[in-house]
């Protein structure tokens, strides 16, 4: 643990293959990254699969919102989990909290039982608890490799007085990865502020426009805030860069 790696946050076949040009360590797969990210196609792990050797971590979310799971959302997650092991993941990206705003130990506990050897990353639920440091042991106890957060803070960078305390507590017993609004320019800051060497980035740049001639900007086929003709996707170069920074941090 705690050696310099860097995570690509993806949810298509394009950005998962840009990334891994680009030097990622290690892929998140996902679907809808403009909500947050939600558990992907198996269709697309096959394909990310077959078509590079990068290690691949599946988010399981099965919608939007809040992580407090009912029963059948927890019997989805963990169809799911059972899934994506049976098809060769390197591990899953999971949380669950309970009303309280606390990480609940019986639904992870639950959901760690389907991922079997698989590595297992607390996610940005942990970003929504009441104790972070409380959740922090929590989820040592547990068995998660890793824990990603951006501080509880808007972004990693905002975060980075909590990051540093985390980082320290953790004491090498489980990775601290610094995300959300991870970009080039602020690897570095990040680093020498906190000590964290595992970084998780979509390496995207601008928006690719989309091939569309016709277009009706009168309607949306989701959040209005969002163009329909405007393409997300991770850069390769963009990747790069903080790939090449984050491989040079002791």
């Amino acid at each position: 643990m705690n050696h310099p790696l860097i995570e690509a946050c993806v949810d298509s076949h394009a950005s998962c293959m840009a990334a891994a040009r680009g030097g990622a360590d290690r892929l998140e797969l996902c679907a809808n990254l403009a909500i947050g990210g939600t558990t992907p196609s198996p269709v697309v792990f096959k394909q990310v699969k077959r078509d590079c050797d990068v290690k691949i971590n599946v988010l399981i979310r099965p919608r939007f919102g809040d992580f407090l799971y009912s029963d059948i959302e927890m019997e989805e997650m963990c169809e799911e989990i059972n899934a994506f092991r049976v098809l060769g993941a390197n591990g899953v990206v999971i949380g669950a909290l309970t009303p309280e705003g606390e990480l609940d130990r019986e639904k992870m506990a639950r959901l760690m039982a389907c991922a079997g050897s698989m590595d297992v990353t607390l996610h940005r639920a942990f970003d929504m608890t009441r104790d972070p440091f409380a959740a922090l042991e929590a989820a040592i106890e547990l068995g998660c490799r890793t824990i990603l957060t951006s501080g509880q803070a808007g972004d990693a960078a905002a975060g980075k007085d909590l990051l540093r305390e985390l980082y320290a507590r953790a004491a090498g017993r489980i990775d601290i990865m610094a995300g959300c609004g991870v970009k080039k320019w602020n690897i570095q800051e990040i680093h020498d502020h906190a000590g964290v060497v595992v970084f998780h980035t979509t390496g995207r740049k601008a928006p690719l426009d989309s091939g569309m001639i016709y277009r009706k900007s009168t309607v949306f086929m989701g959040l209005p805030s969002l163009s329909e003709y405007e393409i997300w996707q991770t850069d390769e170069e963009e990747f790069r860069q903080c790939a090449q920074i984050v491989h040079t941090l002791a």
